[in-house]
This record gives structure tokens, C-alpha cells and sequence, in this order.
């Protein structure tokens, strides 16, 4: 069992991006009780989400959760992994303001407590001290378990955490950036020191790059034909033919499908106990969890990486 208590179950973090979006209703339900039936028990979602569609003010993906959790039963063997700091400015980090968008999450997602409660983007306008007051502000509230930072360079996870021990402030117990087998910038080798080093987890977004891994975006005509095409195909960069040439390769050795490989990779990477991936059907999260039964030789996941 891992020394983190947001961590549980089968080793993948279940997006919530969709819920509230494109998966809803009894959909939405059907997929977030195939992830329990699985083993799932780690849900990522943020008060942001999904403020990006018209009509839309976030907070629609933590409520369909919570009316999950009411109907389900299932909260108490559930990690809840939500975020704040997207609706708005840097504003949102002032202390009185993170309990505010604390206790507005907590209602919606129906509940008492957040395993795992995340500052979503860092202010490098704020002094990193305001910040890291903020959130121990959540933690001594009892509402929260654990604290993460999302999107945080390593300059300043490592100036936060040098202030969290200085301070006897909670620490950041996870980091969420982006990080696939394609878009490798924002985890890089600074970062991952700095993850070893502490013990954080490290829980990485966009681990299929919006699609661009599973492979069907493989032509300009590809790329037009889903709302997350143009993602995709930015995602993907210079470098996205030959990854999938030789995700190809291993999906030929192992039989395994090019999600699975693109997740089996993730978690072979330093300080990485699981990604967070969504799903919209059923159907697209049993491919995901196809990855927890593909075990890569050392020699795929080296070809892999390189070709990256």
C-alpha cells in the first residue's frame, strides 16, 4: 500500500473532465461504476471543470460525482482528488478564499472531506509562503487530507516545499503536470528529482495526449473529425509519427492495445504510481484498464522513450 492516503486501488486515477460534459446522466454512472467494479477507487476532477462550455460555470463534473456518491455508497472506499485556482486569478489563493472554493467543492461532490485537494496553476506573481499558507489552511480545516500542486515548474514545488518544512506548513504530497509519451517537457528531469527526493506522487494529465496516443488520429482527416482533434494534433508535435511507429511495434510483440502501452509506459517512469485518464463510455474504460495487465520489457519501454 502506498505511504500516500489518496492512493488506492487499481493504479490508474480516473479523469472527471467528461463527467457533466460529454458523459452524463446514467452514462456517466455506468462508467463510474465499471471503474469501482474494477478495482478503481481514485477519481480526478476540479471546481473548473467544465466552465469551458457555453452555459457552463464549472463545477458540473464534482456535482455529477457527488450525486454518484449519494447513489452509489461506495464515498468512504473512494479517493476524491479535486482542484482550485482556474476560475479566476490569483485571488483565489488568498486563505480565506481556498476554504471559500474548499466548502463549495465539498458540497457539490457531496461530502465531508477531499483525500487529495490541488492548487491547479501557480501565481509566480505570489510569494510562494501566501500559497503554501493557504493550503495548510485547508488541511488544518480536517476537510482535507493531502495537498498536490498542479502545473508548478520545479523552481517552485521546490521553493513550497522548503517553505512547507520551514514553516511546519503541509507539504505537496503529489504534483499533476502533463506528461505522455509525446509531450515530456513539463515532468522533466529537474522535477523528477525533486519527486524522488520528497516522495511525492506524481500523477501525470493528458497521459494519451488528448487521443493523439490511442492512434486514430493518423491524417489531416483524422484530426477533423473529433472536437479534440485540434488538441491532439498539437499534442502530438514533430515527434508523434515515429512514437506511434513504434507503439505499433510492441502492440505487434505483446497483443496489447496503444492506450494500454501508452499508460504501461507512464507508470514506468520515475515517481509515477499512476496517471489520470478519462473515459466517456464503458467501452473506453476497459481499454484503459487494459494497461494494468501489460507488462513491458525493459527493452519496449527503452525503444519506446526513444522514440519519443
Amino acid at each position: 500500500m502506498s505511504q500516500h492516503g489518496f492512493i488506492a486501488g487499481i493504479p490508474l486515477v480516473l479523469g472527471g473532465n467528461v463527467f457533466g460534459w460529454s458523459s452524463k446522466g446514467d452514462e456517466a454512472f455506468e462508467v463510474l461504476d465499471a471503474f469501482y467494479e474494477a478495482g478503481g477507487r481514485m477519481i480526478d476532477t476540479a471546481d473548473v471543470y467544465s466552465a469551458w462550455i457555453p452555459g457552463h460555470k464549472g463545477g458540473e463534473s464534482e456535482t455529477v460525482l457527488g450525486q454518484w456518491f449519494e447513489k452509489s455508497g461506495v464515498r468512504s472506499e473512494m479517493r476524491i482528488h479535486t482542484k482550485t485556482g482556474m476560475l479566476g486569478g490569483a485571488e483565489l489563493y488568498e486563505p480565506a478564499r481556498v476554504l471559500q472554493s474548499l466548502d463549495a467543492s465539498l458540497e457539490r461532490l457531496r461530502t465531508d472531506r477531499i483525500d487529495l485537494y490541488y492548487a491547479h496553476k501557480d501565481y509566480p506573481e505570489l510569494d510562494i509562503a501566501q500559497i503554501v499558507a493557504a493550503f495548510d489552511g485547508a488541511v488544518k480545516s480536517g476537510k482535507v487530507g493531502s495537498v498536490g500542486a498542479s502545473n508548478f515548474d520545479a523552481a517552485r514545488l521546490s521553493a513550497a516545499l522548503a517553505e512547507a518544512r520551514a514553516s511546519g506548513a503541509a507539504q505537496f504530497e503529489a504534483l499533476q503536470n502533463e506528461y505522455n509519451l509525446v509531450a515530456r517537457d513539463a515532468y522533466g528531469a529537474d522535477l523528477q528529482q525533486i519527486v524522488a527526493d520528497n516522495g511525492i506522487a506524481m500523477l501525470p494529465f493528458f497521459g494519451l495526449a488528448s487521443g493523439y496516443l490511442t492512434g486514430k488520429y493518423r491524417t489531416e482527416d483524422d484530426y477533423a473529425k473529433s472536437q479534440r482533434g485540434g488538441r491532439a494534433k498539437q499534442l502530438a508535435g514533430a515527434n508523434g509519427p515515429q512514437v506511434l511507429a513504434a507503439m505499433d511495434e510492441v502492440a505487434a510483440e505483446t497483443g496489447a492495445s496503444l492506450p494500454a502501452i501508452a499508460l504501461a509506459w507512464l507508470v514506468r517512469q520515475p515517481g509515477i504510481p499512476a496517471p489520470i485518464a478519462s473515459a466517456r463510455t464503458v467501452e473506453q474504460l476497459h481499454e484503459l484498464l487494459e494497461f494494468t495487465k501489460v507488462e513491458l520489457s525493459d527493452d519496449q519501454v527503452a525503444r519506446l522513450t526513444a522514440a519519443a
